[in-house]
């Protein structure tokens, strides 16, 4: 399986994991940006955040882009991710400056192959593109049962895993809300052209969670 990722896809996979990372990162970090109350930095905090946003976004992030690509090659067709350097840009710039993490960082290409006539039917286009949050919302329990644990282990709950659990609930659950949202080339707009009860069960579902997340803190 790993052998279909390639290496220009891998390289663009890792760059626009270590943007989203620092993005989560710096909003944790200074929730309002630079250009709202910076507090006070130490060296460790910073490198602590940056590394649990690294292993919560990098879980979530290319989950979510190997579901699209292996449910599109599981149809016959053949599907890539690239990364987007304007978006990527953006992400990081928005998140130093106001605190708000715009995550685009780019999209799985999905090759029809033309010469047989064959293309993506509406639902074919609508299940490819719900795999991607279905999967972002199955990690969500996944990271609710290491809050659980963090909670067990250390009878506190500002343990490490539990903040752990805590950010992969809360990534796996924005990244979900904000690709279903039914606008552009989001993945929303394509599930819900295929059906309208799936789109609504798994937005209500992702915005549900990422509200119900912060009441874990």
């Amino acid at each position: 399986m790993l052998e279909r990722i390639t290496r220009r896809e891998e390289a663009d996979l890792f760059i626009a994991w270590m943007a989203i990372s620092l993005s989560f990162a710096i909003i944790k970090i200074a929730p309002y940006g630079i250009l709202g109350q910076i507090p006070r930095l130490d060296p460790v905090v910073v490198l602590i955040y940056f590394g649990i946003a690294f292993l919560t976004v990098g879980i979530g992030f290319i989950f979510h882009e190997m579901a699209h690509k292996f449910t599109a090659i599981r149809y016959g067709y053949w599907a890539e991710f690239r990364k987007d350097n304007s978006m990527l840009l953006i992400a990081v710039v928005l998140a130093a400056l106001v605190g708000f993490v715009f995550a685009a960082p780019g999209a799985t290409v999905i090759y029809t192959n033309s010469a047989d006539g064959r293309g993506l039917s509406r639902e074919q286009n609508g299940i490819i593109s719900a795999a991607g949050p279905v999967v972002n919302l199955l990690l969500c329990g996944v990271f609710v049962g290491v809050v659980l644990l963090g909670e067990f282990l250390s009878h506190s709950p500002s343990g490490l895993l539990t903040v752990i659990g805590i950010f992969g609930i809360q990534i796996n659950a924005m990244i979900a809300a904000f690709n279903l949202l039914p606008i552009s080339i989001l993945d929303g707009r394509k599930v819900m052209a295929w059906s309208i009860p799936v789109f609504a069960v798994l937005i209500i579902a992702a915005f549900g969670i990422l509200l119900g997340s912060f009441y874990l803190l």
